[in-house]
């Protein structure tokens, strides 16, 4: 009887808080969802009840006295530019203060957070209200401030440590996110830089220029789209490949100083690979040690543009990063091959199997299960990946039917260009999303369909 009622209460929807506290609560319920904590204070919880009133105050004191300005200047995003006004009293030009719309809208989105964090304070007040009536209607105790500190430093001791840290992710990652989100669809570009020059909404012009509209940026969006997702491609690929192959070498029978091998590729990793980089793009210069080398073997007679021919410096970027992502790879492979269970080898050697069969049908599978997720993973951090292409080529060579960005610039380091070097902001932050929407689908579409999801329980 008890398990079919937990059933039905189970599929009852949740009703809400509002409603029961209209239905149930009695007059200090009610009021609490005018004066905050009075319920509480009511029934001598009078530290928590006053907190909630505080919480309240407060609030109340910062819409009135600055949060509706802040809400209103967000919908304009400011009025008064700056600007040089001739003053009669003194008889000559002043410079008069504009408004910034860069740091209105940025009041405006801490206001919403406010108002959001206060809605979520005024939730618990109810709900604390309906908690401490139904306390006293049983004729159990209130619990009071020491025992309240108690529960958090036990039972809930775990949102106790968590406070801190997630106010500092609202504060730092999240609150940023929104505004910059927000600058998206805004005109916040390089002939909009407040308090000079004001910048306004646009509503969706950025996306609409960036994605078909014809314009230089947009005939620059979908080529280096192009190229982004062909170097994610080659990158995860090749060097997943790569990987598995150099640990497959590395641990066959037979293979001496396994240890040693294992070291002398790791070393690409032990070193900072900012520092690969910067050396390799140092020897593929058109005097570096590459081509020297090569002329004083007579194989070229001239200098091998490495890095300013546009086709030669993507195939060169591919082939440097195996340097770099391939030792990876092998690590995690190495770990994974000596956990493949020996029985199906030796399943298979009796059916008459060879390596050839034995690698197909059960090394890549196996590995492919478990790997699976790193793989998007890796796919997903290449597409964002700045410090190689940065680092070799600055997205370079430089290309007059690009806007702001070169023949190996993929959209990440496209958007830092466009944020540093030409400020149009509001192009960068549509960017932004539009990689983020990219990786995001193909993460959920291509994770869902892995066997790695479907099959969680075991490799088959």
């Amino acid at each position: 009887m008890s398990k079919n009622r937990s059933k039905e209460a189970a599929q009852k929807p949740r009703e809400y808080l509002l409603k029961r506290v209209i239905r149930e609560g009695d007059v200090w319920a009610k009021a609490s969802m005018l004066v905050m904590g009075i319920a509480n204070i009511r029934r001598k919880q009078i530290v928590k009840g006053l907190l909630f009133l505080l919480a309240e105050a407060a609030f109340i004191f910062y819409m009135a006295v600055s949060g509706i300005r802040a809400l209103g200047n967000m919908v304009t995003l400011g009025t008064q530019t700056q600007g040089w006004v001739f003053d009669e009293t003194l008889g000559i030009d002043v410079l008069t203060e504009g408004d910034n719309s860069m740091l209105l809208l940025l009041y405006g989105v801490v206001c919403l957070f406010l108002i959001v964090f206060f809605v979520l304070t005024w939730r618990a007040n109810l709900k604390s209200a309906l908690e401490v009536q139904a306390l006293e209607k049983a004729g159990k105790k209130v619990p009071g401030l020491i025992d309240d500190v108690k529960v958090y430093l036990d039972a809930k001791f775990h949102r106790t440590i968590l406070t801190f840290p997630m106010i500092g992710v609202l504060a730092f990652t999240v609150l940023p996110l929104v505004y910059m989100i927000l600058v998206a669809f805004t005109n916040y570009d390089n002939a909009h830089q407040p308090p000079g020059n004001l910048f306004t909404w646009i509503g969706l012009d950025n996306f609409v220029t960036i994605l078909g509209s014809g314009s230089t940026i947009s005939k620059t969006f979908w080529p280096i789209l192009g190229w982004t997702i062909t170097w994610a491609v080659f990158a995860t690929v090749l060097n997943y490949i790569g990987g598995i192959l150099l640990a497959l070498l590395i641990n066959r029978k037979g293979v001496k100083f396994k240890g040693l091998w294992r070291t002398i590729f790791v070393m690409s990793i032990a070193i900072p690979s900012f520092v690969s980089l910067l050396i390799m793009k140092t020897m593929l210069q058109p005097e570096g040690a590459v081509n020297v080398l090569l002329k004083s073997w007579g194989v070229i007679q001239d200098s091998i543009p490495f890095l300013t021919n546009a086709t030669l410096a993507k195939v060169t970027i591919i082939v440097v990063n195996l340097w770099i992502g391939i030792p990876y790879t092998m690590l995690i492979t190495s770990g994974i091959l000596m956990n493949i269970p020996a029985d199906l080898y030796e399943a298979a050697r009796v059916d008459g199997a060879n390596a050839r069969v034995m690698f197909r049908k059960i090394t890549m599978p196996y590995v492919l299960f478990v790997t699976t997720p790193y793989l998007i993973t890796q796919f997903i951090g290449n597409i964002n990946n700045f410090n190689v292409i940065y680092l070799l080529s600055k997205g370079g060579p430089s290309t007059l039917d690009y806007y702001q960005a070169g023949k190996t610039d993929l959209l990440v380091t496209w958007l830092y260009k466009l944020t540093v070097t030409s400020k149009d902001y509001s192009y960068a932050s549509a960017i932004g999303i539009l990689v983020f929407v990219i990786s995001a689908v193909f993460s959920l579409i291509t994770y869902r369909r892995t066997s790695a999801y479907n099959n969680e329980e075991a490799f088959q």
